[in-house]
């Protein structure tokens, strides 16, 4: 089994310790990819399932609404479309916008055209919301935004993304590594090392709500674990609270693990253990933005071991999540190592054990 390892998150000379880090890839060889037993309705991600109440009108014909499991609200416009999502309990608002296509063609035939966008709300919805300024306010903003949401964050951080830095010179986006190469590694068995958070990406110490500092490390420069990858684009780049390790502050945890365990968001496919028989018999709930843990390593005992988050079907109705992963060295939606496919038999689809909705 893998063990613990050190962390580089200081309050002042105290060496915080780290949980071991997120991201542990099996030893073993992907099987076959083979056909499903968990099954997905592609009848589109925001129409949702279980509603009770009556829908209520307001301006231009737009009527709020909603749904259970889990308990949320629908605004749809006068012509019936969903315009918005919002989940009791979460900051992430999916809302209808142009569409889009995410491709990545090197590493997948897959392509997820959407019109769903994924925005930070500044506080977490509540039944009747709506009728708040706060919300009034922020839904104004957003309603028509273009600016870059959860999704445009992510895939700039995938093979050839281009880099861009800010006023400071320090780049903040652009293709990512998943770690750097592990001495003792081997191809299929840690060929790279994790415990690549987000400060590590930017090459500056990050200081934390709990007056803890993350240091980077230069051989882990422009790289990004999975959860590191989950922690800059819902953290830095969306300003969600991060903590400095799995116990420590406020806000999301270091490693994957810390994150499905949390009790932030809203567990929209509860974790009932870590066994193949724990897998979820349906994943109907998952909706663009959430967050989805995996079991992939027998080593790390209990403890869950990657996250990724779920983008949306492709154009054969597949749902697919986006991660960083050791096999392609950084984010992806391909299929080396595994389908990105959170429906059917494969690697990915079978190792699924809770999602969360932030």
């Amino acid at each position: 089994m893998a063990g613990k390892k050190k962390s580089r998150v200081t309050s002042g000379l105290v060496l915080l310790g780290l949980v071991a880090a997120s991201g542990y890839l099996t030893v073993e060889l992907r099987k076959q990819e083979a056909p499903g037993i968990t099954e997905v309705r592609n009848v589109g991600v925001l129409k949702g399932n279980g509603g009770s109440g009556e829908a209520d009108e307001g301006k231009g014909g737009e009527s709020w609404s909603r749904l259970d499991n889990p308990a949320r609200s629908v605004l749809r416009g006068g012509d019936g479309q969903v315009k918005a999502v919002l989940t009791d309990g979460a900051r992430t608002a999916t809302l209808t916008g142009p569409a889009r296509t995410f491709e990545e063609p090197a590493a997948t035939s897959s392509k997820v055209s959407t019109t769903d966008w994924v925005r930070l709300m500044p506080e977490p919805w509540t039944e009747g919301a709506e009728k708040e300024k706060w919300f009034k306010d922020w839904y104004g903003e957003n309603k028509d935004s273009k600016e870059d949401d959860l999704f445009a964050f992510a895939f700039q951080y995938v093979a050839g993304a281009p880099e861009k830095k800010d006023e400071e010179g320090i780049a903040y986006r652009g293709d990512a590594n998943f770690g750097p190469l592990n001495p003792a590694g081997s191809e299929g068995g840690d060929l790279r090392l994790e415990e690549s958070d987000f400060y590590d990406y930017l090459g500056v110490p990050y200081p934390f709500r709990d007056g803890a500092t993350g240091s980077p490390e230069e051989m882990r420069a422009r790289s990004l674990d999975c959860s590191g990858f989950i922690r800059m684009v819902l953290g830095y780049r969306a300003r969600y609270p991060l903590m400095s390790s799995d116990k420590s502050g406020d806000g999301l945890p270091r490693t994957a693990n810390g994150m499905a365990r949390s009790e932030r968001g809203v567990d929209v496919l509860p974790l009932a253990g870590v066994s193949a028989k724990d897998r979820p018999s349906a994943i109907d709930q998952l909706q663009p933005g959430d967050l989805v843990f995996f079991k992939l390593d027998e080593r790390t005992g209990e403890r869950l071991d990657h996250v990724g988050m779920v983008l949306g079907y492709d154009t054969e109705g597949h749902l697919i999540f986006v991660s960083s992963r050791e096999e392609i060295n950084g984010p992806t939606i391909g299929d080396i190592g595994g389908v990105s496919r959170l429906d059917g038999n494969g690697y990915y689809a079978k190792t699924l054990r809770s999602a969360k909705r932030l």
